[in-house]
């Protein structure tokens, strides 16, 4: 192996080099899970020999990657407690301006993202943002990409607020044996957050003025008829199936109800038998399926009983839910997918930016970003993570309890960052002993603790740390900054400036967490050929990793404002472009006042 040299690298260089485009190219345009992916490029770097068994392993180990665990069950304390929910009630308020509410909404979920999860900050805020965006008169596709932009940006303003400053910090630490603070990220990351909100509002004409996608759903009588089966009609008798009613022209049958019975039939069985009396609730076009009443002898129901607003009254249950990217439904319709009969469901309407497609919801291939209007018969659970990864639901299930508790995880949350800033304690001791006391006081129960890790999540954490291990070992990572070197001369700023716009322009296509642990190697050992200390130039590359702002699979949290919004796949690219270089100039600047560059010993 060492005797094979291609362009400056080795056997085992090139096998890390393929392994990396080929795991890339997987999550670019496969389904596959993003965690299997990573889990298989690690295994085949260790069966390839680059990597030896402790190796292979160590990413399991690594500190950061248990406090990413462990903080999984301290927001789950702020979440049943309903400490984030107390705060977004109590901050967004009614602005008068566009600018205010621009204000209103960032500072707040950038304070939050700053030692919460991003994607938990704003699937909670969603929701609230769309209530808020029509009661201010303004489009919620105005205000949901700058929620997106906000958690991200607050994120790096702690160690703890996103997964590349804790593997950055982490790699940091293993190489030169001292600890990141905290906070080391927080001058830089406000100052980055304020001109990334002033840069919202000046070019608030960038953004898109798309018609919220459920706005397509709010009457019924659009997209639903209801049916009645008079008593003298020839097919009574004859059941669903030998009539052709489950799956007709224009549209499906979504729910049956017999006369003088309360039970509601959904999905309807094709053995059912027709009956006097019987309603029957069709989705689709309206005007083909009014020609059942000529084929089928049915009449229009004088008092439709099937109405959006008021299902929460009724014993049936309607969910609005959209597809991310990467879900297993994209490319399939309803009626063949096998979705339905699993999770006991029916589809009724399909909406695609912000209209309703008018055929039948069925028969509809589904895109990415579609909204989906769903019904079920049971009050069936949308938290499993089987169905978390193909739809995306707007509402929440669980409405905590404020109460003496909220005061208690909040105390906890606080002392445990106070301790990590002020060095009482490393990060990972505070998090345990945070998570023993939202036990203790029952903040969360063990069930709900366990839950809210995102075993995932994890893994990937942990392989991105084993792949940015096998760049460095292989000679990648020196032979890549010594190349940065030839190409932008010796001036520090330019090749810390060079690589975070690698690093930025990487982190649209794949996780920041991978972006973090591959670009670590690339800049410490470019700041060390340079004869500086490595602390400043990885700050910037903490920044540069999660300001992705140009394209919606950059972030998971832009995937979640994508289908509320309505979004295209362009807004994202119109003013994302600009937010890139700004907030990229911001960092350098920001990053060189606070961190002056100190040669090596």
């Amino acid at each position: 192996m060492d005797s094979f040299v291609f362009l400056g690298f080795g056997l085992d260089a090139w096998i890390t080099i393929v392994t990396v485009f080929a795991m890339f190219s997987v999550l670019l345009f496969t389904k596959l899970r993003s965690d299997v992916a990573f889990l298989c490029a690690v295994g085949i770097l260790y069966v390839t020999g680059v990597l030896d068994v402790k190796e292979t392993l160590s990413g399991i180990s690594q500190p950061s990657v248990a406090v990413v665990g462990v903080l999984f069950v301290v927001i789950a304390g702020l979440m049943h407690t309903g400490v984030l929910q107390w705060i977004v009630k109590h901050l967004l308020g009614t602005p008068n301006t566009y600018t205010k509410a621009v204000t209103r909404l960032m500072l707040p979920v950038a304070a939050l993202s700053s030692f919460l999860s991003n994607t938990t900050v704003v699937a909670l805020f969603v929701n609230i943002v769309k209530m808020w965006s029509k009661k201010l008169n303004i489009s919620p596709s105005k205000l949901l990409i700058p929620l997106s932009y906000a958690s991200g940006m607050g994120g790096v303003c702690t160690l703890i607020g996103t997964p590349p400053n804790l593997i950055i910090s982490g790699l940091y630490e293993e190489q030169t044996g001292h600890a990141m603070n905290i906070l080391s990220t927080t001058i830089p990351g406000l100052f980055c957050l304020a001109v990334g909100v002033l840069s919202i509002i000046a070019m608030r004409r960038l953004l898109p003025n798309r018609k919220a996608p459920e706005e397509a759903f709010e009457a019924t009588g659009d997209y639903t008829v209801e049916m009645l089966v008079p008593s003298d009609n020839p097919h009574i008798g004859m059941t669903i199936g030998e009539l052709g009613l489950n799956s007709v022209q224009g549209g499906s049958l979504i729910e049956l109800r017999h006369f003088d019975d309360e039970r509601i039939l959904s999905p309807v069985p094709d053995d059912e038998p027709l009956m006097g009396g019987d309603r029957l609730v069709y989705a689709g076009q309206i005007g083909e399926l009014l020609e059942l009443k000529m084929s089928h002898g049915l009449v229009n129901a004088d008092h439709p009983v099937f109405h959006y607003e008021d299902a929460p009254k009724s014993k049936h249950f309607l969910r609005t839910a959209y597809l991310p990217f990467g879900s297993h439904l994209i490319g399939t319709t309803m009626g063949t997918n096998g979705f339905e009969q699993e999770h006991k469901a029916m589809l009724v309407a399909v909406c695609r930016r912000g209209e309703r497609i008018e055929e039948s919801p069925r028969s509809v291939v589904l895109q990415a970003g579609d909204t989906l209007l769903l019904e079920s018969m049971n009050e069936w659970k949308t938290d499993t993570q089987n169905l978390q990864r193909d739809l995306h639901f707007f509402e929440s299930e669980e409405i905590p309890n404020i109460g003496w508790r909220t005061f208690v995880s909040s105390a906890i949350m606080i002392a445990m960052v106070a301790l990590s800033a002020f060095n009482v304690l490393p990060l990972l001791e505070c998090a345990i002993l945070a998570v023993f006391a939202m036990l203790l006081f029952r903040c969360c129960n063990a069930e709900q603790a366990m839950r809210s890790i995102n075993w995932n999540i994890l893994m990937i954490f942990a392989c991105s740390a084993v792949l940015g291990i096998a760049i460095q070992k292989t000679g990648i990572a020196e032979r890549m900054a010594t190349g940065i070197l030839d190409l932008c001369g010796t001036n520090p700023i330019v090749v810390m400036t060079a690589i975070c716009f690698a690093g930025t322009f990487i982190t649209e296509f794949i996780s920041n967490t991978a972006a973090g642990a591959m670009f670590f190697p690339i800049m410490y050992n470019a700041a060390e050929q340079l004869g500086y200390e490595p602390f400043p130039f990885l700050i910037a590359l903490m920044i540069a990793v999660s300001s992705s702002f140009a394209t919606p699979i950059g972030s998971p949290t832009h995937m979640l404002v994508y289908g509320p919004g309505g979004y295209r796949f362009a807004d994202f690219l119109k003013i994302g472009l600009l937010m890139n270089i700004i907030i990229l100039a911001a960092n350098i600047l920001i990053v060189n006042l606070v961190y002056p560059l100190t040669p090596l010993p």
